[in-house]
């Protein structure tokens, strides 16, 4: 899921932890009782904050699993929680997430890491981490620039590899999008938004490029601010220029406010985003029908509506009692891949180090929940499957109940 762009202060702030960073957390760690730590850094205060709940529990449920049945070779697995939400950001804060980051580092019984939630905040942490040998898994950002080779001397400066997905990109996300608009809908025109993050401004870019290739007319871009309450004079603008579809890059501070005032403006106009615009905020904080009909991607393969699911997802919302989503499975799925990492290199009473958690993290194959798990030379994902969903209101049952996303089908890829 993307985010906000990391400005120059905030960038100057994330390196200027490096050389500190660089010099933690290296060596082995055989805590007294034999545990290791997984941080897990999510936005959990802000307008995000359902969505990194349900993202939370998902890892949690996998470490308590696995703990419940006597740990990883003897290794309980403790989690500890960071939240890079800031009531003053009403989201991630990026400056939030670098000092998480060195934390992390910091802490020798830290050995992975999953998350960031949110894209911005990845940028902010990843040379972070990358200095201190930690690999995170992400189980929901999206923005290709973290893993692209292109920018390895900016977000891995030590060199290989510690940022690793259980989603694809918005290299994948955002043209798939673009493919189903004019393959599916058949859109000939649209108008494109974005949040000004990290986030939506790549994923924004990545759908225009791919319409514009598709044959769709592109009749305008902006950008809102996320912290304004009031997006009336764009709408108006794109009402006055009548395309038949908006697509939205961003997360869901403007996501929110950009659909209820676009049932006042735009009522009948085709709606869609990417996997910012899934989440149980759009259903519980947008309401019906302003929410009705809009369309939304996640960067994984829908399970959770599976037969062979039903057992978990009992289970989830049993001890949870709220239910999955599918980034609830992507999480659970970053788990089960550092646990798996974890066994490998603690076997025969090895003790753990971050490098070779790392190394056993990238050489991986795991079969997990959405499927078979490995990543390719710069940490991203090897499957592609972007999911396709459209809100439509089931009054059977509750509101903000996630199964009122209606799966559509994958994307298409071409």
């Amino acid at each position: 899921m993307l985010n906000r762009s990391i400005t120059r202060r905030t960038a100057a702030r994330a390196f200027a932890g490096l050389a500190v960073v660089a010099t933690l957390g290296r060596g082995s760690a055989r805590a007294a009782d034999n545990a290791v730590t997984v941080g897990v850094n999510l936005s959990l205060t802000g307008a995000d904050a359902e969505s990194a709940k349900r993202i939370e529990y998902g890892a949690m449920m996998a470490f308590d699993e696995v703990n419940a049945k006597g740990g990883v070779n003897g290794y309980r697995i403790q989690m500890t929680p960071y939240d890079d939400g800031t009531a003053t950001a009403g989201q991630y804060d990026p400056a939030q997430a670098a000092t998480n980051a060195r934390k992390m580092v910091s802490d020798k019984s830290t050995m992975a890491a999953i998350g960031p939630q949110m894209s911005g905040a990845g940028k902010a942490m990843s040379p972070i981490l990358s200095q201190g040998d930690l690999a995170i898994i992400t189980p929901s950002s999206t923005n290709p620039d973290i893993t692209d080779p292109k920018y390895a001397a900016q977000y891995r400066p030590a060199g290989k590899a510690i940022y690793f997905r259980t989603v694809a990109t918005d290299a994948f996300q955002g043209p798939y999008m673009a493919n189903y608009y004019a393959d599916v809908l058949h859109v000939k025109t649209v108008y494109v938004l974005d949040d000004s993050g990290a986030y939506g401004v790549g994923l924004a870019d990545a759908f225009q490029a791919q319409s514009e290739k598709k044959g769709i007319k592109v009749l305008g871009r902006d950008r809102l601010d996320p912290k304004a309450a009031d997006y009336t004079a764009v709408l108006t603008k794109i009402k006055s220029l009548d395309p038949e579809a908006i697509y939205y890059g961003g997360v869901l501070q403007a996501g929110v406010k950009l659909a209820k005032q676009a049932y006042d403006i735009v009522p009948k106009m085709i709606k869609g985003g990417g996997d910012g615009a899934y989440g149980p905020e759009m259903l519980s904080a947008v309401g019906y029908p302003a929410n009705e009909g809009w369309y939304a991607t996640i960067a994984s393969p829908h399970v959770t509506d599976e037969a062979k699911m039903s057992g978990w997802v009992k289970s989830f919302k049993d001890k949870f009692h709220v239910d999955p989503d599918d980034y609830s499975v992507t999480a659970y799925d970053a788990a089960t891949v550092i646990i798996a990492a974890l066994k490998q290199v603690t076997e025969g009473g090895k003790e753990p180090t971050r490098a070779a958690v790392r190394d056993a993290i990238q050489s991986i194959k795991v079969t997990t929940l959405q499927g078979p798990v490995s990543f390719d030379a710069n940490g991203d994902l090897e499957d592609k499957t972007i999911s396709v969903f459209q809100i439509k209101q089931d009054k059977n049952i509750p509101a903000d109940d996630m199964r009122q996303y209606k799966y559509i089908g994958a994307a298409p890829s071409a």
